[in-house]
């Protein structure tokens, strides 16, 4: 993960040769939240990579504030850094951010959450492969049925690549009768107590009647546990990020499958890799559209955490 954001950083800034000649820049790292786990533990394998290779790591979070998150980046590009990593809470709010970044040149790459402006780097995990994990892992536990799915904030994108993801598996069921989706909600902010309210929603419109549930995080997930366990249901519901709490509950029965990210696994794959090479790869460095500049890495490692795990 951190080494292809320093690489993507030093690329966009115009420098060339090995990574060592990313060397003494100050790299600003612009977080949304810390309101998942994993957040803290990718933060943790950034700083790290940042730091050896001889760069300083400046961050801010925004605690889930587009206001917040504006200024942040304001104030970053204030103090001089030479490259922008930032993981949007609102991507269309910072918009005055990335013309700023712009003007000052500063190269600037999305993290994990898309910024849909030509002048940006995108560097994320394979999340419609991350949603087909999720669905299969579901659907092997319970082939058939009524199925909820429970979506992510409504505007960040990677809601619908994780839906995606899970409709190429389960589509053609759901073509053939054989899976019934019986509520399908998106919850604002990712946050879990959304997503509990969700599912009390769809529970009491199906008078309790589902099978299953997909959720698209971790965090959400447990606010499906949660208004499950308020009715005295215990069904499959898949989740990812690989949060301690989700891995718990898979332990316990509550929950069928967390889909972990794991970038400090990626990093250790990369380290030894020249920059020039990073970049002119073809699974790392890609098109969605043109001129638009992609760094992408398909399914970054991923671990997917069931009971055969534990």
């Amino acid at each position: 993960m951190n080494k292809l954001i320093i690489a993507a950083a030093v690329a966009a800034a115009g420098f060339t040769g090995s990574a060592a000649s990313a060397e003494g820049m100050s790299i600003g790292v612009s977080w949304a939240s810390f309101q998942e786990e994993r957040w803290k533990i990718d933060e943790a394998a950034m700083v790290a990579a940042i730091e050896a290779a001889g760069n300083t790591y400046v961050s801010a979070d925004a605690e889930s504030s587009s206001a917040k998150q504006l200024t942040d980046i304001e104030a970053l590009i204030t103090q001089g850094v030479d490259a922008l990593v930032i993981n949007a809470w609102d991507k269309d709010a910072i918009a005055p951010a990335i013309e700023a970044a712009a003007n000052e040149g500063i190269p600037v790459i999305g993290y994990d959450r898309l910024i849909e402006d030509d002048r940006t780097f995108y560097l994320t995990f394979d999340n419609i492969g991350v949603g087909r994990i999720i669905a299969k892992s579901v659907q092997a536990v319970q082939p058939s049925g009524n199925y909820a799915i429970i979506k992510g904030d409504p505007g960040d994108p990677n809601a619908m690549f994780l839906l995606q993801g899970m409709m190429e598996v389960i589509g053609s069921d759901v073509d053939a009768g054989k899976i019934k989706i019986v509520g399908e909600s998106f919850s604002d902010g990712w946050k879990p107590e959304n997503a509990q309210k969700n599912m009390e929603q769809i529970l009491t419109a199906n008078d309790n009647n589902v099978d299953a549930v997909l959720s698209e995080n971790d965090g959400m997930a447990g606010g499906v546990v949660a208004a499950l366990s308020a009715q005295g249901l215990v069904i499959p519901v898949g989740g990812q990020d690989g949060d301690l709490a989700a891995i718990n509950r898979v332990a316990r029965g509550t929950q069928t499958v967390s889909v972990g990210k794991m970038p400090v696994i990626w990093v250790k794959r990369l380290v030894r890799l020249p920059l020039l090479w990073q970049l002119a790869h073809p699974w790392t460095l890609s098109k969605v559209r043109p001129n638009f500049p992609v760094v992408k890495k398909a399914l970054q490692s991923t671990q997917s955490f069931s009971t055969q795990h534990l």
